[in-house]
């Protein structure tokens, strides 16, 4: 008898930026195994993209943040709060909610200001804070969660999500170029990777269409998807500027996109 394989499906929640744009929805992904989900950031309008994706927040086990900017961690807050509605029986198991450097002191600064209205039952809400001096990983029952430092905040982490057959999703979150992501990301099945603006307009922190590319062909992954997109991407053809570096199967993030991972 042949043993079931089973994948990952990610959903691309939000593919855009702290700009409000109809189009994109701030960047947010989320990775379902056979029985969990993992959020990844939690920008505006990730609550309404998860019902639009037929799940709800009553559905996620894990939500993990890159960093601790306001486009990717402003709906925490309301998350938490509106999971008490009506009387927060819906939550049948921990939501368990992790961070790099300082997410302990951060979630404290919001239990300051917020207090009752982001607690939870006893036992229902963990907040974790992960090192961020080296490559990190937690193992669960049927997937395992690796984290490592990326150069965009003192806190910023890139994740990688493996189910027990093997296959990988990496998030890069928002970044400059990292020998860090290429080690994470080593031969990965999909690499989702922040490219915020166009080669001509490159900033600080963040990436390019051709250095996003420089990054998958040298971490040899499967395959490539482009999210984190300013409105000066749809201006210009990011998919010819990233087949500068890159030959390898590519994607251009849209809200609600879904990819699945595993056999075919």
């Amino acid at each position: 008898m042949s043993s079931q394989h089973n994948g990952i499906s990610v959903t691309i929640l939000g593919s855009g930026t702290c700009v409000p744009w109809l189009k994109r929805s701030s960047c947010s992904v989320l990775m379902q195994t056979s029985t969990q989900r993992l959020l990844f950031d939690a920008g505006p309008g990730t609550m309404r993209r998860l019902l639009e994706a037929e799940t709800t927040i009553f559905d996620l086990d894990f939500i993990y943040f890159s960093h601790f900017h306001p486009d990717h961690t402003s709906e925490l807050v309301p998350l938490i709060f509106a999971t008490k509605y009506p009387d927060g029986d819906r939550r049948q198991a921990p939501l368990t909610v992790v961070g790099g450097r300082g997410f302990v002191e951060f979630f404290a600064g919001l239990r300051a200001v917020y207090g009752k209205w982001i607690e939870l039952a006893p036992g229902m809400l963990k907040i974790l804070e992960l090192d961020n001096s080296a490559r990190d990983s937690h193992r669960f029952k049927e997937f395992s969660v690796e984290s490592i430092p990326v150069k965009h905040n003192p806190e910023s982490l890139a994740y990688r999500v493996t189910n027990t057959d093997g296959y990988s999703a990496v998030y890069t979150g928002d970044t400059d170029y990292s020998e860090n992501i290429i080690e994470l990301a080593q031969n990965a099945d999909l690499l989702i990777c922040e490219s915020a603006l166009p080669d001509s307009m490159r900033v600080k922190g963040h990436l390019t269409p051709s250095v996003a590319g420089e990054i998958a062909t040298r971490a040899e992954i499967g395959k490539l998807v482009l999210t984190h997109l300013y409105p000066e991407c749809d201006q210009v053809d990011i998919e010819q500027e990233c087949r500068k570096t890159y030959a390898g199967p590519l994607i251009i993030a849209e809200d609600l996109m879904r990819i699945e991972i595993g056999p075919q």
